[in-house]
């Protein structure tokens, strides 16, 4: 850390801005930012207005994701997951990016954005246009086997697990979607999994589940751009979750100014420059708007 960038970090006093309208958010957010490179780091906020839920967010229901050791060590954990991700992830595969994500790609076509890190496995930064993104907790549209590392696209996967179970998918209605394509089932029973067709091991979606870690590679490279970076955006993450907070930490430890930019109270606002207590696309959408005039 530069001599510089320990004395903004022990000055650093975070200002807290309440809902306000979308542009006077805009324009604080980029009184702090500066003209980039800004490296943004996305959470599940980001993706709500595509009707994607969030985990913790205001309002949102308690949630008890699986974790790793539940899905390689029971094959009843493997089999409600995947007979639940075959209702859900369809849900994932309808939707569409938002005015956040499309905000956040002419940021990056403008020269102001130098990378996002997601930590949504939805794909939706790159379906809006963004060309530099790091999907820090994988994709939900690919799966892996856990013995050969084959990897297969997951609308490849669907046509077996739908051969092995007709009309499963149909009979469920209106369920809760979660934010890796799960869905609440009341009930698995009877579901067929697939194995990898290679080697018969197991499938496993290409996400990082609680109690895995994040491929030390994806970190690195996380941490280059951190390094990079004249300042940092963070948009809809309550950095509950070591995994993202550790870039704000860096960002903090280099002197880097921040912005967090999400609905309630995070874990990295003791970190921010700012925090602007608001939703995601409106604001996003000001920001770009502000730097193209």
């Amino acid at each position: 850390m530069t001599p510089a960038g320990a004395a903004h970090t022990l000055a650093r006093v975070t200002n807290t801005l309440a809902a306000t309208d979308p542009v006077t958010a805009a324009a604080r957010i980029r009184g702090v930012l500066g003209d980039g490179p800004v490296l943004v780091l996305t959470g599940a906020g980001v993706s709500t207005d595509s009707g994607i839920p969030d985990y913790r967010g205001p309002g949102s229901p308690p949630r008890t994701p699986m974790t790793y050791q539940q899905f390689v060590g029971d094959p009843a954990f493997r089999r409600h997951y995947w007979a639940r991700n075959h209702v859900g992830w369809r849900h994932v595969h309808r939707t569409r990016p938002n005015a956040g994500h499309l905000a956040l790609a002419r940021l990056e076509a403008a020269g102001v954005v130098s990378s996002v890190i997601t930590q949504n496995v939805d794909t939706l930064h790159e379906a809006a246009g963004s060309r530099s993104v790091i999907d820090l907790h994988g994709r939900y549209d690919r799966v892996v086997c856990l013995e050969c590392s084959a990897v297969l696209p997951r609308e490849r996967l669907a046509e077996r697990l739908a051969a092995l179970n007709p009309g499963f998918a149909g009979m469920v209605d209106d369920v809760e979607i979660a934010p890796d394509a799960d869905a609440a089932l009341a009930s698995t029973e009877g579901f067929r999994v697939a194995d990898c067709a290679r080697c018969g091991g197991v499938l496993k979606p290409d996400i990082v589940y609680f109690g895995e870690n994040v491929p030390p590679a994806r970190v690195r490279r996380g941490y280059r751009l951190v390094e990079e970076a004249a300042a940092l955006l963070v948009a809809g993450s309550s950095l509950t979750v070591l995994s993202g907070r550790r870039f704000v930490r860096a960002a903090a430890d280099a002197g880097l100014p921040i912005v967090i930019l999400n609905r309630g109270a995070t874990r990295g606002d003791a970190l921010a420059d700012l925090t602007v207590d608001a939703g995601c696309s409106e604001v996003l959408a000001a920001l770009a708007d502000s730097y193209a005039s």
